[in-house]
Formats: C-alpha cells, sequence, structure tokens
C-alpha cells in the first residue's frame, strides 16, 4: 500500500465517532456552529433528530454532507420506539461518544447508548429548575438521565449548582462550558436584509422599537414588560413593541395583556430565520425573566449585546455570572413593569450611556463567548 493511502486510512480509523442526538429542534445555530467548527480531522459527526418531520436543521446538515437520521418522534408514545431506532443507528455508526440535546433526546439517546454499552455518553443540560419549580414529578426523570451520563454539561454555574445542590449529582461528572456564538455573524449582517425586514415588521417606521425575542410562557416575564411599554407609550406614542418567537403556555395571557396597547403599536413574529438583522430593528431590548434560576443560560441576553443592542435585563441564567448594572446593560428587579419603564426613559433619552452599555456589552461577549472557546473545550471532553 502506498504511504500516502496507509497514512490516509490509518487518520481515518483514528477519527472519534460521535454522535449528536437532539429533540424537536426546528432550526438552531447552536448545532449549525458546532457542524461547522468541529474538527474534522479528529472527529466524525453524524447527528440523530428526533422530530415529526422535517427541519431546517435537518437540510443544513444534508446541505453539509453531514450524515443525518431523522426519528420520526411526536409524543411520549414513540419513546420506545425511537430508543430501539437509535440502538440500531448507533450501532451502524460505530458511535465511540454519544452527545445529547433537550429532554426527549436525552431519555432516549441516553438510555440506547447504556444499551449499546458506549463508554462516552454526554448530554448538555438545557433547562434549570424548571422541573423543580413546574413539574416537580419529572424531577426523577432529570435524576434518571443524571444517572446514565458519564459526563454532563452544564452550560452555566447556576445550572452546575441545581445539579450539585438539588439533585445530589457528583460534581466530576460536571463540565461547565459556556455556549458559544460566532460572534462574526452579529457585525457581517446583510443591510439589504434588514431594510427588508424593516419593511415588513415596521412599514410605518415607528420609533423607537423595543424588541422582545422570548418564548410565550410565564417565566420569562413578558407580562411584565408590555405594561412598561403600555406606560411609554404616554411620551412616545409612536413606539413600537417587537415580539419573536411568539409560542408557548402563556400565549393567552399575553394576547389580553396586549388588547391593552393599539395594533399599530406591535407586531408578533412568530418565527424569523435573520436573527441577526432582526436584531438591528430594535433601539432597546428586553429580558426580563421572573427568578435568578429559572434561565439556564439565557441565548438571548449575549446576542443582544453582540448585536450592539441597549439591554434591560433581570438577572437569571448566565447574566448572573456578566451582567453589571449601567456597565453592560440596564439591570432591573424580577416583576417589576415600573423599574422597565424607568430604564427604558432613561436609555432614550441618555445617549451616552446607551453608548458605554453598547460598547462594554460587546466587549464582555467577545471575551466570554467565543465559538473557539466552546469549540476548544468541547473536543477536550470528546476525548
Amino acid at each position: 500500500m502506498p504511504h500516502n493511502q496507509f497514512k490516509k486510512l490509518t487518520q481515518t480509523k483514528l477519527k472519534t465517532n460521535i454522535t449528536y442526538i437532539v429533540s424537536n429542534i426546528n432550526k438552531a445555530l447552536a448545532f449549525e456552529w458546532i457542524a461547522d467548527f468541529l474538527n474534522k480531522d479528529r472527529f466524525k459527526l453524524n447527528f440523530i433528530l428526533l422530530n415529526p418531520g422535517n427541519s431546517e436543521l435537518e437540510q443544513f446538515l444534508l446541505e453539509k454532507n453531514i450524515a443525518v437520521d431523522r426519528i420520526t418522534y411526536k409524543s411520549k408514545k414513540d419513546l420506545l420506539g425511537a430508543i430501539y431506532r437509535t440502538y440500531q443507528l448507533l450501532k451502524r455508526h460505530q458511535t465511540t461518544v454519544v452527545h445529547t440535546h433537550l429532554f426527549d433526546a436525552n431519555m432516549v439517546g441516553l438510555t440506547a447508548a447504556k444499551l449499546a454499552r458506549i463508554k462516552k455518553r454526554i448530554y448538555t443540560r438545557h433547562h434549570s429548575d424548571f422541573h423543580h419549580t413546574y413539574f416537580p414529578k419529572a424531577v426523577k426523570y432529570d435524576k434518571y438521565i443524571n444517572w446514565l451520563a458519564t459526563d454532563i454539561v452544564a452550560i452555566s454555574l447556576v445550572v452546575k449548582d441545581i445539579l450539585i445542590r438539588k439533585e445530589k449529582v457528583d460534581p466530576i461528572k460536571i463540565h461547565l462550558i459556556y455556549h458559544g456564538f460566532d460572534l462574526n455573524k452579529f457585525s457581517d449582517v446583510e443591510e439589504t436584509t434588514i431594510t427588508k425586514l424593516g419593511n415588513k415588521y415596521n412599514p410605518s417606521y415607528l420609533s423607537p422599537v423595543v424588541g422582545v425575542i422570548s418564548r410565550y410562557l410565564e417565566l420569562k416575564g413578558i407580562q411584565y414588560i408590555i405594561p412598561a411599554f403600555k406606560q411609554l407609550l404616554g411620551s412616545h406614542p409612536d413606539a413600537l413593541l417587537i415580539l419573536a418567537n411568539t409560542q408557548g403556555a402563556f400565549k393567552e395571557e399575553i394576547e389580553k395583556l396586549l388588547e391593552q396597547i393599539p395594533k399599530r403599536n406591535y407586531v408578533e413574529i412568530q418565527f424569523e430565520a435573520h436573527i441577526f438583522e432582526l436584531y438591528k430593528l430594535f433601539d432597546i431590548f428586553v429580558h426580563v425573566p421572573i427568578a435568578k434560576e429559572i434561565e439556564a443560560f439565557g441565548q438571548t441576553y449575549v446576542e443582544s449585546l453582540a448585536s450592539g443592542v441597549p439591554s434591560i435585563f433581570t438577572l437569571s441564567g448566565i447574566a448572573n455570572e456578566f451582567v453589571v448594572n449601567r456597565n453592560n446593560a440596564m439591570v432591573v428587579n424580577y416583576k417589576s413593569s415600573e423599574e422597565i419603564y424607568t430604564a427604558m426613559n432613561e436609555l432614550l433619552s441618555d445617549n451616552k450611556l446607551a453608548r458605554q452599555l453598547i460598547d462594554n456589552g460587546q466587549k464582555v461577549v467577545k471575551e466570554k463567548f467565543g465559538i473557539r472557546e466552546m469549540i476548544v473545550t468541547l473536543e477536550k471532553l470528546y476525548e
């Protein structure tokens, strides 16, 4: 055998076969970035998607020539069949490392990996104390998942603390790895796309624009933003509230609150793929979860600051670790419409403060949340 062929064959054999198992996701930039940035000379990556049908993530992976299998998964009644099918796929791919994301994928993927005797079984904990607070009976499943995993990725100190303090996980199993972002995407935006989005969502050129990107869940605190915005209309009658990702169990309550605002002054967006350009429509961004531990991470904290939008936050999830009041964002107390309103007014009237928040916000996310740092840490874990 020629030397070059032998070298190529040896390199191929030495690659670590990693299977990502993800449930109920349509589009997720995080997985696209991992697929792009993971070292392809050292790792062979494939995906198993538990979804009711096709997805944007699946199409992205196919376009990148990354192996992807879809298991039709609509509800818990599909659990056992999904475990068996996942077991078969893990065997077929000769997987040596399994990394699962989101609750159903954790249940299915880690169970199948255990049955397949895969020694490296990793899951990323994407929720915080959600089950402890809202669904206590589900905590036993979290503990089962913790037992199955050989390694757990905690995406913030809040998550790490809950795993250790509330679920008694051995700290040796836990790895603190922050979400990483391809931060260039937030500056290298398409001006033509920004214009198109502006014409679509704000055709009357209303100003100022207050942005919210959050599912309609009680824990996200949107019910405190709307009264604050209503109050803002008193001094800024042409303000526009843009609500994106408008789906969730709290939708009916949110819709009732929106009835108090003129229809011309708000717009709801169920899904927008051009997320980087959407942020550029905002003069202010607001994200105000209702408790310190309710967010596991909170990607919008990083995204809004990376986009250069002066932001108003409550401290939850990852914000506890890097957001500083009046330095890189305005921090308000939980469940306080009045403080949100006051912060909005101050940002709109104090250009120097707004500029300071923008500069410091972009600086801190660049220091802490680059994609390369996350990838390097993951690669060490996979080895």
